[in-house]
């Protein structure tokens, strides 16, 4: 009985990040509606956060029913005359006085950018968050000096320090931070390399590890690597008894297993050393050429030295650039990954479901505030792009209406929009289905 509750802690842990993280995306997404709405001059009747039965309900001066509902799996903005909280086919009947404060009744523009407003609040919230780092955190210095430096293996001579200036590994220049990849690409694989720094005014040579050593800075959820327990800052010692010394020595051990068994030795933050067990996972991956490809994984990200770096003040503007820029990758990965699987050049099991969903954010929680932080960025913006599919009940199902009454000066009939409406239904939960049954069933 003991053994089951570390298991049905870690369940609830990972429930309770999920519905965090779903109470804040949908609120913001939901917000979005119900702000843009107002100021549009439509009246929101009830918003609410999760469906079904009421828990906590509050009327503001405006008339709107603000509550918390039973079921913590999404939430709406009901306006007045919806005849569902989807928003979705013909309203309702009503005083044609008030008949301006509804969805249906109001002025093509106010309906238009009160959906959009949804998924364009998602994108706000990634942008803020991703800037909140880049100002919180820093950005590189444009010269190569080094930060906060790690500890690492017994083996590892590592006579760098925090301010070091690096101006050539192993006899390359360093002049910047990509300089430090190329010197990995050149340079011989060993456990250590002599580093030039300027240091307190003078030059001075070092003994320094490896530019990208076997240290791991993320593990990906539900992996072969997150599977086993690896974590962050763990380092690669050998792979079935194969001394490891750089980050690039694995991918090709890793492939040629073929699926098979891998025994890792690593090197934990402790200072001890532990063995894992791991079965490469095939997966398929954004290749260099634009596409993808199918290669054999463990789930580990990593390559980055035993050292931080040194950090420099952004400003506002270029931390809120840096913010669109990082949203509008994860908006194109979606589009790319999405497009792939509808065109065969990925399989089907690439779509996950709540569970996976539920499992990478319990994963992030438990890595901490700042990789939960960046991973509710992440599903923001994500959310944000779903909501923009042409799929009626979708946001961007109205969105699709709007525009068609835009070009033919008329909306769409009744009868077409409750046809569109229980397809756009039907395809939602059928997605939904299949992310949950590939949850369950794809390995």
């Amino acid at each position: 009985m003991s053994e089951l509750i570390p298991q049905f802690g870690g369940t609830l842990w990972t429930l309770a990040a999920f519905v965090i993280v779903l109470a804040i995306i949908v609120t913001v997404h939901e917000y979005g509606h119900y702000i843009v709405g107002r100021w549009s001059g439509i009246r929101a009747e009830v918003f609410s956060v999760g469906f079904g039965p009421r828990l906590l309900a509050r009327r503001d001066r405006r008339g709107t029913v603000w509550q918390i509902a039973a079921i913590p799996l999404g939430g709406y903005v009901r306006f007045l005359g919806d005849a569902n909280a989807a928003s979705a086919g013909p309203g309702l009947k009503v005083d044609p006085a008030l008949r301006r404060q509804t969805l249906t009744g109001a002025p093509l523009w106010a309906r238009f950018s009160t959906l959009l407003a949804g998924p364009v609040f998602n994108f706000i919230l990634s942008i803020l968050i991703f800037a909140g780092f880049a100002i919180v955190q820093g950005l590189p210095t444009q010269d190569v000096r080094l930060g906060e430096i790690a500890s690492a293996p017994l083996q590892v001579v590592n006579e760098l320090h925090s301010g070091d200036r690096v101006l050539a590994i192993g006899g390359l220049p360093v002049e910047n931070w990509q300089d430090i990849s190329r010197a990995a690409e050149e340079l011989p694989i060993a456990q250590q390399h002599d580093w030039r720094v300027e240091r307190d005014g003078s030059e001075i040579t070092v003994t320094g590890p490896d530019p990208m050593p076997a240290r791991i800075t993320g593990v990906a959820p539900r992996s072969a690597a997150a599977d086993a327990g690896l974590k962050a800052g763990d380092v690669i010692v050998s792979i079935d008894g194969q001394p490891i010394s750089r980050f690039s020595q694995m991918p090709e051990i890793v492939s040629a297993a073929q699926g098979q068994p891998l025994l890792l030795e690593v090197w934990r933050q402790d200072g001890g050393t532990a063995s894992y067990s791991l079965v490469p996972k095939e997966q398929d991956i954004p290749s260099a050429d634009g596409g993808f490809e199918r290669r054999w994984l463990i789930g580990i990200t990593g390559g980055a030295s035993y050292f931080e770096p040194a950090t420099r003040h952004a400003g506002p503007f270029e931390a809120l650039w840096l913010g669109i820029v990082q949203t509008w990758d994860i908006i194109a990965s979606s589009l790319s990954g999405l497009w792939a699987m509808i065109s065969g050049q990925i399989g089907s099991c690439n779509l996950g479901g709540a569970i996976s969903i539920a499992e990478s954010t319990g994963h992030a929680a438990s890595a901490g505030a700042d990789s939960f932080l960046w991973w509710i960025a992440v599903l923001s913006a994500a959310i944000g792009f779903l909501n923009l599919l042409p799929i009626p009940v979708l946001d961007g199902g109205h969105l699709m209406f709007y525009a068609f009454e835009a070009v033919t000066g008329r909306p769409p009939s009744d009868r077409a929009l409750n046809l569109l409406t229980a397809i756009g239904m039907a395809a939602v939960l059928g997605l939904m289905i299949f992310g949950l049954t590939n949850d369950l069933f794809c390995p």
